[in-house]
């Protein structure tokens, strides 16, 4: 065979280097997988977080509340919304609180606190008491779904003094409500005994049953879980 000629042969080894490169900065990984090398991982790749959260959890550095506080506010609506100078819940915001009480009977070792907030429009003294009536409705509100008043030991309200939206003008995305997880109450079984699986183990199971019609009741008796 004849040997290349040494343009050609530079032509190509350009070329190859540059399908490499290209290969590099592709985002398909059906394509680039036989490029990367072998045991590499994609930065953005969801391999390994479930043990690297359990090691965060294990060693200290990531709290069980805070794993906790996370899942909740990304699983259920932690906001529900007023209207002007009104503590009263709306259809909307039932049906939010609904999802809490859902979400909240799930985990009976878990406490919750609910910051009252209300728009920029009033007097400061007025809008702090307003921001506490509302917190409350939501307390009255998943109390009456069956959980425990316990867990909601602590109404808190910041009246005016953390907007959503900084203007003077009434504005609805500021008179809210917002439930947080606030920690596990200290007494629980699962708490003191440090089984901490079980609460995860019992979130599977739950996440696989049908959502009963009937909330907060079960079998005639209402309460939590």
């Amino acid at each position: 065979m004849k040997p290349l000629q040494p343009r050609v042969r530079l032509a190509l080894t350009i070329a190859s280097g540059l399908a490499l490169l290209g290969a590099c900065t592709s985002t398909d990984p059906v394509y680039t997988q036989f490029y990367r090398e072998a045991g590499d991982v994609p930065a953005d790749s969801e391999f390994g977080k479930a043990t690297r959260g359990n090691m965060l959890i294990q060693t200290g550095q990531q709290g069980y509340s805070h794993a906790i506080a996370t899942r909740f506010a990304a699983e259920v609506p932690s906001t529900v919304n007023f209207a002007f100078n009104s503590a009263a819940l709306d259809a909307n915001a039932q049906a939010a609180l609904r999802e809490q009480a859902n979400w909240i009977r799930q985990f009976p070792e878990v406490r919750f606190r609910v910051y009252g907030y209300t728009d920029l429009v009033g007097s400061a003294g007025y809008n702090k008491s307003l921001g506490l009536r509302r917190a409350q409705a939501v307390v009255a509100f998943l109390t009456s779904q069956g959980i425990s008043r316990s867990r909601l030991e602590a109404v808190v309200s910041y009246g005016e003094t953390q907007p959503v939206i900084a203007t003077p003008a009434p504005e609805r995305r500021n008179r809210r409500a917002v439930t947080e997880v606030n920690g596990f109450v200290a007494s629980h079984r699962n708490v003191l005994d440090g089984k901490y699986a079980l609460i995860v183990y019992r979130g599977y199971v739950e996440s696989a049953r049908v959502p009963s019609t009937l909330s907060g009741v079960e079998n005639g008796v209402a309460g939590d879980s």
